[in-house]
């Protein structure tokens, strides 16, 4: 019991940090930038990146670091949690995400209360939710796997990368989806584009697993 609390605390406050770097570095660099997009997501990747790092370095051992409901998601598929604590992990990454665009809001003066108005839609940018979350969950299986002390960086460094490489600037997390529809501001996407986005991400996270098991799981593990 205390354990589970503890990783939903973790939940909880890591979904928080990590959201209001999310949108709070969006923020700080529209208003940076002058009109400068590319130099704007630039600012938003490496806060991401580098709050990434840090939140799965130090909370990683107590609930997995997980902060996304499809990583939760594929971790029961693989009977690493189950499901009551999936979904107290879900409900954790939801409320302490909206919190932490809320303080996002609150820190640089804005309304706390906003809905985005920012159209984020098309197969391009479905596509590229796929993609970024089948690497995500390819990338958090396979580093578990192979190297788990490279966890923290190579999540980082893969978000980092994703950010530039696909259509959608890689969300590739349904709880923040759910979170940028509460912000109108850069990281923000409408509320009627997210169901669009969801599909896609979870669409992605069940090929990483279905393909991990191909790649990284031992067929008589599979069997035992």
């Amino acid at each position: 019991m205390i354990k589970a609390s503890r990783a939903i605390c973790a939940e909880t406050i890591g979904s928080f940090l990590l959201f209001a770097t999310v949108i709070g570095s969006g923020i700080m660099g529209e208003r940076l930038s002058g009109g400068n997009v590319a130099m704007a997501l630039l600012g938003n990747t490496l806060a991401t990146g580098a709050m990434l790092f840090v939140l799965i370095t130090m909370l990683g051992a107590i609930s997995g670091a997980h902060f996304n409901p499809v990583v939760t998601m594929v971790a029961a598929l693989r009977g690493e949690i189950g499901g009551a604590d999936a979904l107290g992990h879900v409900a954790a990454q939801l409320l302490g995400g909206i919190l932490g665009v809320w303080a996002a809001h609150l820190m640089f003066g804005l309304p706390v209360l906003e809905i985005s108005t920012k159209v984020r839609t098309g197969i391009g940018q479905w596509a590229g939710e796929a993609i970024a979350t089948f690497g995500l969950l390819l990338t958090i299986i396979g580093t578990v796997k192979m190297r788990p002390n490279s966890v923290p960086a190579s999540v980082a460094l893969y978000i980092t990368a994703a950010y530039w490489f696909t259509s959608s600037t890689s969300f590739a997390n349904p709880a923040i989806t759910i979170a940028r529809s509460l912000s109108d501001t850069f990281a923000g996407i409408a509320p009627a584009n997210v169901p669009g986005f969801i599909v896609a991400q979870i669409v992605g996270a069940l090929a990483a697993h279905l393909t991990a098991k191909v790649i990284f799981d031992d067929p008589a593990e599979a069997v035992a």
